[in-house]
């Protein structure tokens, strides 16, 4: 332990962190585990906190340091550790050199318990902060929901990237209830998966009970990550009432032109025989006035003959 605390703090030149017999103790208790080291690099500047996410699934060491940057005074600056909200008091180390000043806190997980955030602290005219949130991985499937019709058979698939979970399992909920799905169910239900980090399951003969919510949890040494994919069965009958609806638009379109067509040719009808009327009344005007023009001329001409 000291020899490596020497070698990390001879990376900056400086001085080596002081050795705890907490810090001792703890690697010699869980000595077969391996050792992650995670770093966060703070100034005086930027007022806003630094975080860094990291996925864990297996227990390990974890060896987290924080470095701050400053013009001021160094042995004005309070360094504190918390997880949450708890002050840690115990298994974190304080160096200086130069204008930087390093805390190192090394702590082990091996359950769930230790999982969380943990933050470092450097208080000096104004509070700096870096954070390093521990979570257990996520797990990767369909956002949108899959819809689906009734009678047909559905495969829903999680997967979780670059890990291998302890154990999955499914739960089916349409509220605020999760239960269990059980795979001897009418052979209705299917689940396996061709690699570890992935399951799937398979619904068979789809009826409108089935939509919902479906989950799929997955177990890990540290903790649980869990996704859900939303599933809608819908009747065969809402594809084919959308259709008839259509057709209905289109037989009333087509009703509408046909009536306006047959009302322009009556209108159109009705003008040419008014024309035609107008026509013949004309006709019989004219051959009224060239049979009275007619009848002088015969008497005159009988007159004259006489």
């Amino acid at each position: 332990m000291e020899g490596r605390a020497q070698f990390w703090v001879s990376c900056w030149h400086a001085t080596p962190f002081t050795s705890l017999p907490v810090r001792e103790e703890m690697m010699a208790k869980y000595s077969n585990l391996s050792l992650e080291s995670h770093n966060i690099s703070l100034t005086e500047r930027p007022n806003m906190p630094v975080e860094k996410n990291i996925t864990s699934e297996r227990p390990s060491n974890i060896e987290l340091t924080c470095q701050f940057t400053t013009s001021g005074d160094l042995n004005s600056v309070n360094v504190t550790w918390r997880k949450g909200d708890e002050l840690l008091e115990n298994n974190y180390l304080i160096n200086a050199t130069g204008s930087i000043l390093y805390t190192q806190y090394m702590f082990t997980i091996v359950n769930s318990e230790q999982m969380g955030s943990y933050s470092c602290f450097f208080e000096e005219k104004k509070e700096q902060r870096g954070t390093f949130n521990f979570k257990v991985p996520e797990l990767h499937e369909k956002k949108k929901p899959l819809i689906t019709y009734v009678g047909d058979s559905v495969v829903l698939m999680c997967k979780c990237q670059d890990c291998f979970p302890l154990n999955w399992t499914w739960y089916s909920s349409n509220g605020s209830v999760q239960v269990p799905v059980g795979v001897p169910m009418n052979n209705k239900y299917v689940i396996n998966g061709k690699n570890a980090n992935e399951t799937r399951l398979k619904i068979m003969q789809l009826s409108e009970e089935d939509q919902g919510s479906y989950w799929c949890h997955a177990i890990f040494q540290l903790g649980e990550s869990e996704e859900h994919i939303e599933i809608v069965v819908l009747s065969y009958w809402v594809p084919l009432k959308a259709f008839l609806a259509i057709a209905a638009e289109v037989v009333l379109l087509v009703a509408i032109i046909l009536l306006c067509e047959m009302y322009t040719q009556k209108k159109k009808k009705h003008s040419d025989d008014g024309k035609e009327f107008e026509q013949i009344e004309q006709l019989k005007s004219d051959d009224s006035n060239g049979i009275e023009n007619n009848a002088p001329r015969h008497r005159k001409n009988e007159s004259v003959g006489q």
